[in-house]
């Protein structure tokens, strides 16, 4: 499978969201990461299903939500009726994640959990053929512009290794600090899918930075 960008537009101008918009449906990026934040899981707070529909009328792409939320399992619905295409959820945050998977999935999305960076990924080995898509946390969850965790590439490595041995589909997405610097290692780990929020928004040129994450991949 060809490899994705994914920029957060967490670290979009919000005062121009719709002309960044326009700029990732130009761009070489496959997917809209979208970033919910409860200020209650995490510090932050982030936005809702207003910012949620009007994105889905003008993006062209995948949206691709993470809830970082406590119960997410209250709002698959309604993120579903807001246009997310994938919805990702904390494992540290749902009590019953397989009942929340086949909730995701009932609703006409593809599932996918995250894990925080001191949670295991053999903590998900009973479900990982019901998952999508693994969200590895390069970061702690819940602020922008973080520095990278370098252990999350040994991390990937392990993911990718179980995955290949159980004969599952899954992706791995890797969100946090991911830059031109690391996003060659990470792809080379095993990651499918690369989140990237100050990169891409910090660039002079956006468009050119999306494509030279992608050619990291090869």
């Amino acid at each position: 499978m060809s490899k994705i960008i994914a920029p957060s537009i967490l670290s979009a101008d919000f005062a121009h969201l719709g002309r960044d918009i326009e700029m990732i449906n130009q761009s070489e990026a496959a997917w809209f990461h979208v970033d919910v934040m409860d200020g209650v899981f995490v510090p932050n707070i982030s936005f809702g299903f207003p910012v949620m529909k009007s994105l889905k009328q003008h993006a062209q792409k995948t949206l691709d939500v993470h809830l970082m939320i406590v119960q997410p399992e209250r709002y698959i619905q309604e993120f579903a009726d807001a246009g997310a295409d994938v919805l990702t959820v904390h494992l540290e945050a749902s009590t019953h994640l397989h009942r929340t998977l086949q909730q995701i999935k009932a609703a006409g999305m593809k599932a996918g959990v995250a894990l925080n960076p001191h949670t295991s990924i053999y903590s998900l080995m009973d479900v990982l053929e019901d998952i999508d898509l693994v969200c590895l946390m390069s970061v702690n969850p819940g602020f922008g512009g973080q520095k990278f965790i370098p252990q999350t590439l040994k991390k990937t490595e392990t993911l990718k290794n179980e995955i290949i041995r159980l004969g599952c589909n899954t992706l791995i997405e890797i969100d946090g600090g991911v830059s031109l610097q690391n996003a060659g290692d990470l792809f080379k780990a095993g990651a499918d899918v690369l989140v990237a929020g100050n990169t891409v928004f910090s660039s002079e040129n956006p468009t050119q930075t999306i494509t030279e994450l992608l050619n990291c991949s090869k």
